[in-house]
């Protein structure tokens, strides 16, 4: 039995679950979700809990069912926590004439491509972009949904990876990137 499935999930005040035709959905102050759940978990909603439970009598192997235990469990207290607190990513542009702007939630990236990079977000996600004297722009991104954030995270990410030679590129703020010392350095 998967360890992460065994445990209960505590409803905070402010949130509703429903549990219908195996899709659970989360209302709270932050936003709305659902997720379908596999026929062979069993959700329970009790006082003030969401407990997860495998069904013995489906037809999926064992070994798929103890997956989807731990998987649904996870799925489901993300958007709990997401609609009552919500997720927040920040991302530096670290890089020489690298600049970030946004009207709404269209960005506006230069990246040092002959281009500008133009990206449109979806309306769940909400963007404000800051750019002061002397400090690396930066992107900040919030709500509620945990999986849409991380795409989106990924996807601005994948326009200027982080190098190791110079440490340019697009982090997570506090990330650090290893550098590595080029070819100078083993020319001995």
């Amino acid at each position: 039995m998967s360890r992460i499935g065994k445990l209960p999930i505590v409803i905070p005040s402010g949130v509703t679950v429903n549990y219908t035709d195996n899709v659970v959905s989360v209302k709270g102050p932050k936003g709305e979700l659902s997720q379908k759940v596999d026929p062979s978990i069993i959700v329970k909603i009790e006082d003030g809990h969401i407990v997860f439970e495998i069904d013995e009598n489906s037809p999926v192997n064992y070994k798929q069912k103890q997956a989807f235990h731990g998987l649904y469990r996870s799925l489901v207290n993300n958007m709990v926590v997401g609609v009552s607190e919500g997720y927040k990513k920040v991302l530096e542009l670290v890089g020489v004439g690298y600049r970030v702007s946004n009207q709404g939630n269209l960005i506006e990236f230069s990246l040092g491509y002959t281009h500008p990079i133009f990206i449109q977000l979806p309306n769940e996600i909400k963007v404000e972009t800051k750019s002061e004297r002397n400090q690396n722009p930066i992107v900040i991104l919030e709500s509620c949904d945990k999986q849409l954030i991380g795409l989106v995270c990924a996807k601005i990410r994948s326009f200027r990876k982080p190098e190791p030679y110079k440490g340019k590129g697009i982090l997570f703020q506090g990330e650090v990137i290893r550098r590595k010392s080029g070819k100078s350095a083993s020319a001995k």
